[in-house]
């Protein structure tokens, strides 16, 4: 079923910011394909659109598998005919103090945030060279690519890496007139943040909740994020409103860190 629509594939979004990233494209007037390691979250949010009347496909993959990668792009083009934007929206947390990282934790956390980052570029920039058009990838980010924050050492350097990893496809991929960039959440209320809250409990003397309400306090505008509000900056990024804009990784966090 090819489409007339705009075209765009996020990943991880069976559920949370993803989630709320498909249905802002989607109302905005988008095809949607929602990506996600889960089958079962991917196709309730596919459907869940579809019987709102927007077009939706749900394709089941690891990001961190480059093939899994470049066969959502292949099945995304079978089925609508084009990629018109790409948000490589996938990753995972790790709560630990540095010293205790094992070798298990590291592999896991780059191959998903890092190479998965890099291998949706990839497989996105490949198809949007081909049809010779605009073309929107965006990247996710975190407050915690701009600071290292304490137990989150090692998410925080892999989302300095997808900083440099979207300042340099921006360069390399401007001639084909595909732009690149990213969003960078503060605290946001979804299960992540529930996991974080959970295991940095273990670590500093806490209760439950605890630590998302301590973190909530450096909020400048008192209150925590919701998808939506993330969603509504990839609106803008994957709008032609974003056109001459490249190579950001812009924090959307209500005023947590200020650079």
């Amino acid at each position: 079923m090819l489409t007339e629509k705009k075209v765009a594939v996020i990943t991880g979004s069976g559920q949370g910011i993803g989630k709320g990233i498909a249905e802002r494209l989607a109302n905005d007037g988008f095809a949607v394909v929602i990506n996600d390691v889960n089958k079962e979250t991917a196709e309730s949010t596919a459907e869940e659109l579809r019987n709102q009347g927007k077009e939706s496909l749900a394709i089941q993959g690891d990001v961190s598998k480059r093939d899994d990668q470049f066969s959502l792009v292949k099945q995304t083009v079978e089925e609508f005919g084009h990629v018109d934007v790409f948000v490589n929206n996938a990753g995972v947390d790790q709560v630990a103090p540095l010293l205790e990282v094992t070798e298990e934790d590291l592999e896991k956390i780059y191959r998903i945030n890092v190479f998965g980052t890099l291998y949706g570029l990839q497989a996105a920039a490949e198809q949007m060279k081909e049809q010779e058009g605009k073309g929107k990838i965006i990247n996710a980010c975190s407050i915690a690519g701009h600071k290292g924050y304490e137990l989150l050492g090692v998410y925080s350097s892999t989302k300095f890496a997808v900083r440099g990893l979207t300042q340099t496809a921006a360069q390399e991929l401007a001639q084909f007139n595909i732009n690149v960039n990213a969003y960078c959440p503060g605290i946001v209320g979804t299960s992540m943040w529930d996991r974080i809250d959970a295991k940095m409990v273990e670590y500093m003397d806490l209760e439950p909740g605890e630590a998302f309400e301590k973190f909530s306090q450096s909020i400048t505008l008192g209150r925590t994020e919701e998808p939506e509000d993330v969603a509504n900056f990839v609106s803008y990024l994957a709008s032609s409103d974003s056109d001459y804009m490249t190579g950001q990784s812009v924090m959307i966090d209500g005023g947590i860190e200020f650079s």
